[in-house]
């Protein structure tokens, strides 16, 4: 199996791709995004994709269409930054229009209301399974495996116990995973530039 990375050959390819991705994300298109991205299209190594989230995540929107306009812009500037937007939103979008409209006239149907719980399992159990995927790439962080695991604690409990408001977790948790990476660096570029005593 080819591992090499890749990059797409034109803006035509990465609509495609994005169109493609989006039409697989029932439930939500981030565990579909990890796989086609990065194990598929090899356009990504695990480690960019986990850096490329970490930023989409902090920006205003959707994430996973803001990682598709920053992996648009990467490779064709702000003509690839439309198609993957257009990619991602375009059929979706037709398709969402189509399912409200009948959503309004199916609703009591109990086929329709168990269909609806069933996909919300499938969903959660999709982003537990993207976390399972990405948790070996925290091996080679700056910060070191106790201190990621208890990031990933720590940010579970005041989302899952605490309820915190989504902007607090990023200002909180997102906050001190930045403090702490900013000196566990600095450390380690101080140690490598250290210069050893005269003998």
């Amino acid at each position: 199996m080819n591992t090499e990375p890749r990059s797409p050959a034109s803006c035509t390819e990465l609509f495609w791709v994005f169109t493609r991705l989006a039409l697989q994300g029932f439930g939500g298109v981030l565990a579909v995004a990890q796989r086609e991205l990065v194990e598929k299209q090899r356009w990504l190594t695990a480690d960019e994709f986990l850096q490329s989230l970490s930023l989409a995540q902090v920006l205003p929107g959707p994430n996973v269409v803001n990682l598709a306009l920053m992996l648009g812009d990467r490779f064709f500037g702000w003509r690839g930054a439309l198609a993957a937007l257009a990619g991602m939103l375009s059929l979706p979008l037709v398709i969402v229009l189509v399912l409200a409209s009948s959503y309004e006239h199916s609703r009591h149907l109990p086929l329709v209301s168990g269909a609806l719980h069933g996909m919300g399992v499938v969903a959660a159990g999709l982003i537990a399974a993207t976390a399972l995927k990405l948790a070996p790439s925290l091996a080679t962080n700056v910060l070191g495996r106790v201190l990621c695991a208890g990031l990933v604690v720590g940010t579970v409990f005041v989302v899952a116990i605490w309820r915190w408001p989504l902007w607090a977790v990023v200002l909180g948790c997102g906050g001190c995973g930045m403090a702490a990476a900013r000196y566990a660096i600095e450390r380690r570029h101080h140690v490598r530039n250290k210069v050893p005593p005269d003998a």
